[in-house]
């Protein structure tokens, strides 16, 4: 568990998901996409009590009980992965709207790169929103060269540790 400011970062349980997908559903509505996109693709997003027993999942919690964002993670596929480097795949990164702009991303990309080194992997990578690779490069994340147009997802950004 870590501290920084008014928040803490802690791993999230079974009845933290209605807030957190909460978190998760005010920023996917924020995003540059017709709202019927936005509407039929919230659910892939959402995380459910299963997802808990497949990826590491931490949330920022603020002083007064408010869930201001979630970061999940698992093991990266080889595949996706730059050539000889082992990475955890940093699966979403949800910051409310109404807190971003105050270290809590960061923070919890900390923690991600936390658990990337403890595990003794090379890197984390993120396939990101076409509207957040600028701030995964701030972040010090760089973009993967497109080897293969039909199976590389255009914005895979990667942070060795």
């Amino acid at each position: 568990m870590s501290t920084e400011e008014n928040f803490v970062i802690r791993p999230a349980q079974e009845n933290d998901l209605y807030s957190v997908n909460a978190v998760i559903e005010s920023c996917v509505m924020g995003w540059d996409l017709p709202d019927r996109v936005k509407r039929l693709s919230l659910s892939s997003y959402l995380y459910h009590p299963h997802d808990l027993d497949h990826f590491e999942i931490v949330l920022a919690e603020m002083s007064g009980g408010e869930i201001a964002g979630v970061a999940a993670w698992e093991p990266a596929t080889i595949s996706d992965l730059p050539k000889d480097k082992s990475g955890m795949l940093l699966h979403g990164l949800y910051v409310a709207p109404h807190h971003q702009h105050h270290g809590i991303g960061s923070s919890l990309i900390n923690t991600a790169l936390g658990t990337v080194r403890t595990q003794k992997m090379d890197g984390l990578l993120v396939k990101a929103q076409a509207d957040a690779v600028v701030f995964f490069q701030s972040q010090g994340f760089t973009n993967l060269t497109i080897e293969n147009d039909k199976r590389d997802y255009p914005y895979r950004l990667w942070r060795l540790t």
